[in-house]
């Protein structure tokens, strides 16, 4: 598997200026290995959370996004930071095959499970597709997950992440285990926002 040298060279700048600009808290970062393959899955406020998870790891992380990045006019970029494209409109059974390449090759992926910035007011989180539940199973991996709290301010300390315990998916009923999933990170949003 390629390197994604590109990602390497400008995470650190990027996590440099995030943190001047965002003041991020960041909760239990020590969960994410500092080798081994992990999932980090969790929920979608805006599209500044990838650089906020590239901040609380100096890994590459392999985020499955939107398929529309690497077709834009900043696709060769794109291209060259780790990203796993995904074809919403489909059930995307190359970039499950090609996360779960990455996998086995111990290295972290992070996604998203509600597939999209979650713009709602009603729900917390919107319904999680089962892409992560699924690749996690099928490679005896664990997840870790996380839950974005608050707003991106400039020079505000208002955003959050908070990681949990890492854990493993024991069986291989992938529509159980993903509602369990979402429920839990809708409580890890839940206590984060009454404290």
């Amino acid at each position: 598997m390629k390197k994604a040298r590109l990602y390497q060279i400008i995470r650190p700048i990027l996590a440099f200026l995030f943190k001047i600009m965002f003041h991020p808290k960041i909760i239990n970062k020590q969960y994410i290995p500092s080798k081994g393959r992990i999932v980090l899955a969790g929920n979608h406020t805006n599209i500044l959370d990838c650089i906020l998870l590239m901040t609380c790891t100096k890994r590459t992380i392999h985020f499955l996004a939107k398929d529309e990045l690497i077709k834009g006019p900043l696709g060769f970029i794109f291209k060259h930071l780790a990203i796993i494209p995904v074809n919403r409109k489909t059930s995307d059974k190359a970039a499950l095959s090609s996360a779960i390449d990455v996998l086995k090759s111990e290295e972290i992926i992070g996604i998203f499970p509600e597939g999209t910035i979650n713009r709602t007011k009603e729900k917390i989180t919107i319904p999680f597709k089962t892409g992560a539940v699924r690749m996690t199973y099928q490679t005896n991996t664990d997840i870790i997950p996380f839950a974005i709290t608050g707003k991106y301010h400039v020079f505000g300390k208002s955003i959050a992440i908070t990681f949990e315990k890492p854990y493993t998916i024991k069986t291989n009923d992938v529509i159980k285990e993903n509602q369990k999933f979402q429920d839990k990170i809708n409580q890890m949003i839940i206590e984060r926002r009454q404290k």
